[in-house]
Parts: C-alpha cells; structure tokens; sequence
C-alpha cells in the first residue's frame, strides 16, 4: 500500500467513524422524541441580502417567517463622531415591513464575512464600546429595525487575512466580543432583538468557550449556528458543505459549550457549492478524497477552486453540464446529506435538496428541540422557493405535531 493510499484510507475510516457517532446520535434523539419531547414554537429566520432582493408574493408562502434580517451593514458605520451619522443599506425598514406580514420582525445584520475592521476599533476600550452601541442604538431608533445581528467572522481569528494576521494577535478579542454584547445589550435595552451569527466549524470557536458562553447566552435571544459552508478553501478534502451529520455536529458543540437548545437557530443553505478534486477519487466513496489546492498556502487568497451560486442565479455557461449531472446523477449519502461527483470533470457538487432540509427539521430541530431554523437567504432560493416551501412546510408540521401532543 502506497503512502498516499494508507492516508486516504485513514481520512475515510476518520470520516466514517465520525459519520457512524453522529447516526448514533440522531437515532437517540428520534427516539427521544417518539417518547413524546415537545416541539416549541419555532423561529423562521430569513436573511435577505441585497444581491437576490426577491422575496415571494403569496402570503401564505411567508406568514411563518418571524424575522427578516436585511444583509449586511458595514460594521465600522458605527465607529463614527458625527452627530448624524449615515447607515448605508441597499433597502429601508419600512419597505421591508410592506413586503411582510406584520407580525415579523425586521432586522439589520452587521458585518459579514470579510467585514471585522470596524468590531476591532469598537472593541479597543471603554469608551469605543460605548459608542460604538450608542450608535447602533440610534441606528434602531432612526430606522425602525426591531434590532440587530452580529455577524463578526470570527472574534479572536480565522478570518480572511488569517495568513497575514495569526491568531495569537486576536487573543484579546475573545473577552472583548462577550464585552461587546453586553454593552450592546445594555444600550439597546431588552425590548429590541439581538442576535448573533456563529460559525459552524469547530476550529473557528476560539470565542465560546467555557467562560464566555455563559456570558453570551445572557445577553442575546437566539444564536444563529452557520451550518453551510462547512466546506471551504481551507479544507483538503471533500465533505458536505451542509451536511446532515455535520449539521448536527456543529449544533452540539454549542450546546456543549452551555448554549440552550431553544437559543439555538439551525442554518439552511439556500444555495449550491463545488470543489474541485484529484484525477484518482473513488465515485461510490468520495467523502475523504484529497481535493485540488483550494487556497494560496502563504497568502490564504482564492484559488477558484472552489465556489457557490444561489438557486435564484443563473448557472454558469462552463458549469452546465456539469451541474445538470450532478442534480440527475447525484445521491443520498449514509447520513441523508446530498452530493455527486462528477469524475469526467474532478469536480465535486454539494448542496441540500428539499428532502435534505426536511430531513435536518425532523432528525435534528424537532428531537433536539432547538428554537428553530434560518437560512442564507430568502431571495437566493428565489423565484420558485421551492427550498424555502419545503422549510415551512416541515416546521408547519412539526408545529402542528406538537399542538397534537399538548391534546
């Protein structure tokens, strides 16, 4: 057995191994809730960004939408001395709400992948704390947001430039973020909504720990675990993107680390993901294979290796017929996660099917008895929803399962 055999052979037993304690899992949790566990009422979070703005028409596809968080606000806005300061935003609050029905909450998300400059000049001291929350406490009070989304990626390292800036200098951040929502918390009072998204993978949670959840916990309302993406540049080998099992991994860790289950918001990827692979992957087990060099290993830059498109875009001219093999080809893997890989191209396709996200609704929201779902976004499943139907419909049930149980 040659060396590059044996370590392909370790990666897949790893990925299986991992696969079979997270089955495991989700049997424990179906049987649990067969005993009869309740399902609360859920949470249906839809960020709406300003590249796919459409949202559906039909009312009832939307009455069970209870927030909207317009995507993304830079997050150094609020670093500002001006007495007026402006807040960019490619819609209003009052459209948004026209858009609704009126029980939904309408939000703003502020930073975004890429966006972490202003948290840091926020989080420096005291005094840039104060009024960096005063600030978005009169962004609230100006535009009429029933509150906001922290989207920092990710205190205390990890980020874009995590090549040029290691993660030793980021240390201090971790305390500060925790700082930070307190502060946020106390400037915007408990009336308004305050939410944060976390990332999915373990080696990005330098800041939740043991010390700083608790922390956290008490000061937001829910917390919105980025279940997508799960593979990305900085990863060797192929896996799911939004994967079943590794959903469900990602959720424990949380709740490991002290988050309550009804504080956390499973994440839905409304869109679809590729990477490319070495010539030599096995089609009937392609979890583990090496993938192509995804990322520029001194500068961490995109290789375009790797990439997404929404269900609302057009498919790329070069990727057509790949993609079209991949949605007639592609299959269910052991854990219900979705994925093809196309060998005529080495490429390696991703992405939830409407049968995926039911299946995550029934095998991790409803036994786990989480607080309820999001998804990344609304306008990218644009314009048949169909993935958005199949998420409304299952916690319709799951709603109506529940009221049956409290009979």
């Amino acid at each position: 057995m040659t060396s590059t055999t044996s370590h392909r052979t370790r990666i897949a037993q790893q990925t299986t191994d991992s696969m079979m304690v997270s089955m495991i899992w989700l049997f424990m949790m179906q049987a649990l809730a067969i005993l009869g566990f309740d399902t609360p009422n859920l949470r249906c979070v839809m960020y709406l960004t300003g590249q796919h703005t459409d949202v559906p028409s039909n009312a009832s596809t939307q009455q069970d939408i209870s927030h909207v968080v317009l995507a993304f606000m830079g997050s150094d806005v609020f670093n500002t001395e001006e007495a007026e300061p402006k807040y960019p935003l490619f819609t209003t609050i009052g459209k948004t709400r026209q858009q609704f029905h009126a029980d939904a909450k309408i939000m703003v998300a502020i930073g975004g992948w890429g966006d972490s400059l202003g948290f840091e000049n926020a989080c420096r001291d005291e005094a840039s704390r104060k009024r960096w929350c005063n600030n978005v406490k009169h962004m609230i009070d100006t535009t009429g947001a029933d509150g906001v989304d922290i989207d920092w990626e990710y205190p205390g390292g990890n980020r874009d430039d995590y090549k040029m800036i290691p993660n030793k200098e980021r240390e201090w951040e971790i305390e500060a973020f925790a700082q930070l929502l307190t502060d946020l918390r106390k400037a915007i009072g408990k009336q308004k909504v305050l939410s944060i998204a976390v990332p999915g993978l373990e080696r990005d949670l330098m800041a939740f720990n043991a010390i700083t959840v608790p922390r956290i916990v008490k000061q937001v309302d829910f917390i919105n675990i980025m279940t997508y993406d799960l593979l990305n540049r900085r990863d060797t080998v192929v896996k799911h993107h939004s994967g079943v099992a590794a959903s469900l991994a990602s959720i424990r860790r949380y709740m490991e680390r002290g988050v309550p289950a009804e504080m956390i918001n499973l994440g839905l990827a409304y869109y679809v993901k590729w990477a490319m692979t070495q010539k030599d992957c096995d089609t009937d087990q392609p979890l583990g294979c090496p993938t192509q060099l995804l990322e520029d290993p001194d500068t961490g830059a995109d290789l375009g290796k790797t990439a997404a498109f929404s269900w609302h875009d057009d498919v790329p001219d070069e990727l057509k017929a790949s993609f079209a093999r991949a949605t007639a080809e592609g299959r269910y893997f052991e854990d219900g996660s979705y994925g093809y890989l196309d060998d005529k191209e080495q490429r390696w396709w991703t992405f939830d099917t409407e049968r995926v996200i039911e299946l995550k609704m029934n095998r991790i929201v409803a036994p786990l008895r989480l607080g309820g779902v999001f998804a990344w976004g609304l306008g990218e499943d644009a314009p048949h929803f169909a993935h958005l139907s199949a998420t409304l419909d299952t916690l319709r049930d799951l709603t109506r399962d529940d009221i049956r149980d409290e009979l």
